[in-house]
């Protein structure tokens, strides 16, 4: 087989038909030996009876069910192991990522001889607050660990077969693409997309954002737990210094020491940093107490078929 399409459905229902045509008509220009995969991750609304719909009309396409919402990224790796494509790609079906820049991605892959072909948009959207944390997130992301991503990466991407066979061998259950495309390594390059913005409720809301920026990091660097004992250092050091100037003062130049105000300034400002320090150990805590368990990260409630059977995974 020569493609694999890959996406996920979550509150999609408006998209999906419009996405399975022009996705069709999209790869139809490249080959008539594809495949199109569509992940439900667990979809609260209508989202699964039009995609059976979808595939009882087009014997191309693919219905992966999961049992529930496990998450985009784990839903993504879900479809990209079942691709049988020499090459995979993957995008959103909500038709933000144009389902006809695949013939640009192909070229691409063809002429430079890439195992991955990304995509980056030259900014996010959203209000400002949103804009300015996804501005800070990836400068973040880079200083504290090891594996770099590009800013402003998409969905969208093109992946040789051997390089998605080596992806999906990693089964962490903190999944977060991007960085694990990162240190999959192989030859990979970027192009720029367009990208609208056609959903009218956001499936990342900010505090999901927070959540995910949170885990992306730590699950790919150590740095935070070791800044806190360098910040242990500074603050045990300046502590120490300010002690012998206070007993300087008041046995050698008779001076009296008063300041209730600073005093409880200076323990509420330990109080809050130890708090800090305690909540940072208790989420890489947490990311072990979750990883050491061998639970997949997603579970398949059926693989549907045109006028086949629900054939359990």
């Amino acid at each position: 087989m020569k493609l694999s399409i890959v996406t996920t459905a979550y509150k999609s229902t408006e998209f999906l038909r419009e996405f399975h045509l022009r996705m069709s008509n999209a790869v139809k220009k490249i080959t008539d030996d594809y495949e199109i995969i569509f992940v439900n991750d667990g979809c609260p609304d209508e989202s699964l009876s039009v995609l059976r719909e979808i595939i009882n009309q087009d014997e191309k396409s693919k219905l992966i069910n999961l049992s529930r919402n496990f998450g985009h990224h784990k839903a993504m790796m879900t479809g990209m192991e079942h691709a049988q494509g020499d090459y995979i790609f993957t995008i959103d079906c909500d038709l933000e990522e144009q389902p006809e820049e695949l013939e640009k991605f192909y070229q691409k892959i063809i002429q430079g001889g890439d195992d991955c072909i990304n995509s980056v948009i030259k900014a996010r959207k959203g209000g400002l607050i949103e804009k300015k944390f996804d501005g800070l997130f990836y400068p973040v992301f880079n200083f504290l660990s090891n594996q770099k991503i590009a800013k402003n990466l998409c969905t969208a991407s093109l992946m040789s077969k051997r390089y998605v066979e080596s992806l999906v061998k990693y089964r962490e259950q903190g999944v977060y693409l991007a960085g694990i495309k990162a240190l999959n390594g192989f030859k990979q390059s970027y192009i720029f997309i367009k990208k609208t913005s056609r959903k009218s409720e956001r499936s990342y809301n900010f505090l999901r954002r927070v959540s995910l920026a949170v885990n992306s990091i730590t699950s790919f660097s150590s740095k935070p737990l070791y800044y806190i004992f360098y910040l242990g250092i500074i603050i045990s050091s300046c502590s120490t210094v300010f002690g012998f100037c206070l007993i300087y003062k008041k046995f050698f130049q008779s001076v009296s020491i008063e300041g209730w105000s600073s005093i409880m300034v200076s323990l509420w400002f330990i109080a809050g940093v130890i708090t800090m320090s305690l909540g940072v150990i208790a989420i890489y805590l947490a990311k072990i107490f979750t990883e050491i368990k061998p639970r997949p990260y997603a579970i398949i409630e059926g693989i549907y078929q045109k006028h086949d059977h629900k054939t359990q995974k």
